[in-house]
């Protein structure tokens, strides 16, 4: 009985093997990167990490960590089995139709500020070198703005290059992610480490709260506060 356990556990385990290299080396080849590359990471033998993708090694989980994060890939790709390929093709599917979208966005955005400016097609287009009737197919979104075109635009128009940025799409919303991590990044380390315990969560929230209060009745709440320690 203790052997038929034992030699079931070997199988088990040589099967997760080859399925981890496999889930290993689809991983690397979405990210576009070369097993060499992938070796000199986690500070083995390209030899050795062939083995891994072969199934031939077991690799530790340290090591499965670090390579997650270098390719960019979540940790959980490891355990649930999902295709990296399929989830690829149908995020680039996604990411199509939002840039469609987008294109138009910025055309309406370039025809509300212009509008707002009081400036016709011709006028617009006297200034930034191009015909009127190209300025409209990008108004229309039938044409992508050229960036540099747009920060030209944006400069006669009197507005930012950022009033044309996604603001509730996937774009913006990755783009405030972004900001908001670079943004907590820059605090102090004891900051840092405050804000990232549960346990001060409240007093975060209370923060947040007087900090959208009017001016008069935080002044009120102050007063209160003084009045109690006095």
């Amino acid at each position: 009985m203790q052997k038929g356990i034992g030699m079931d556990l070997e199988k088990a385990m040589r099967i997760r093997t080859k399925k981890l290299g496999v889930l290993l080396r689809e991983a690397r080849k979405i990210s576009g990167q070369s097993a060499a590359v992938c070796a000199q990471v986690i500070g083995i033998s390209e030899e050795q990490y062939q083995a891994y993708e072969f199934g031939d090694q077991m690799p530790s989980l340290p090591e499965i960590e670090v390579l997650a994060y270098f390719l960019n890939v979540p940790i959980r790709h490891f355990w649930d089995g999902s295709s990296l390929s399929q989830h690829q093709e149908k995020r680039l599917e996604n990411l199509e139709k939002a840039m469609a979208l987008r294109h138009r966005l910025v055309g309406a955005l370039m025809r509300k500020y212009r509008t707002e400016a009081g400036l016709s097609l011709e006028g617009l287009a006297a200034q930034v070198g191009q015909s009127p009737e190209a300025l409209e197919k990008f108004e229309l979104g039938e044409m992508p703005v050229p960036l540099p075109l747009l920060e030209q635009i944006a400069l006669v128009l009197h507005r930012s290059i950022r009033d044309f940025y996604d603001q509730k799409g996937p774009f913006g919303q990755w783009m405030s992610r972004q900001e908001a991590m670079q943004a907590f990044l820059n605090l102090p380390p004891e900051l840092q480490d405050f804000i990232s315990k549960p346990i001060n969560r409240p007093f975060l929230e209370l923060a947040q709260r007087l900090s959208e209060m009017p001016v008069q009745k935080l002044r009120s709440v102050a007063e209160g506060l003084l009045e109690i320690t006095l």
